[in-house]
């Protein structure tokens, strides 16, 4: 089963893609969607919509996982990348693939063993797990990686 893991942002959206057949999980691609501060809010949300849609199209992912989001201390950013979850959960849905979500807790659980891991654990768990080429060093990537992790648990 080809899995896409979304790690939902405004500014930058991590993407990842991993083929699992039972407990085993293969790295296919990742990387990231970054939106110019020099887009228009809308344009940003459009953006993320169009990218994240050429992904879907192009890799044909069976499911999908996506962050869920559990607090923010700043509740303007808050909203924003409430709104872009929004726009990559309808941009799912309307490309009919199932959807789970997941917080980073629960992730960082599931890939670690400890719910309070750093990322550079989290990181290094899932570039040895998926033998993730050593380029691939964006957070965001790594993050929507991990999430792909939940579906072969």
């Amino acid at each position: 089963m080809r899995v896409l893991g979304v790690d939902p942002g405004i500014e930058r959206v991590g993407w990842g893609i991993v083929d699992t057949i039972g407990a085993v999980s293969t790295y296919y691609d990742c990387g990231r969607i970054t939106t110019p501060r020099t887009l228009s809010h809308q344009g940003r949300l459009e953006m993320i919509a169009q990218e994240l849609g050429t992904i879907i199209k192009t890799a044909k992912p069976e499911c999908a996982v996506v962050e869920r989001l559990f607090f923010a201390k700043n509740k303007k950013t808050a909203l924003a990348v409430a709104e872009a979850r929004g726009v990559i959960m309808l941009t799912l849905s309307a490309a009919s693939l199932p959807t789970q979500e997941f917080t980073p807790m629960e992730v960082k659980m599931a890939v670690t063993g400890n719910g309070r891991a750093e990322k550079k654990q989290v990181a290094w768990m899932v570039h040895n797990i998926l033998k993730v080429p050593s380029e691939v060093t964006s957070d965001d990537a790594l993050d929507a990686l991990a999430l792909c992790l939940m579906i072969a648990k």
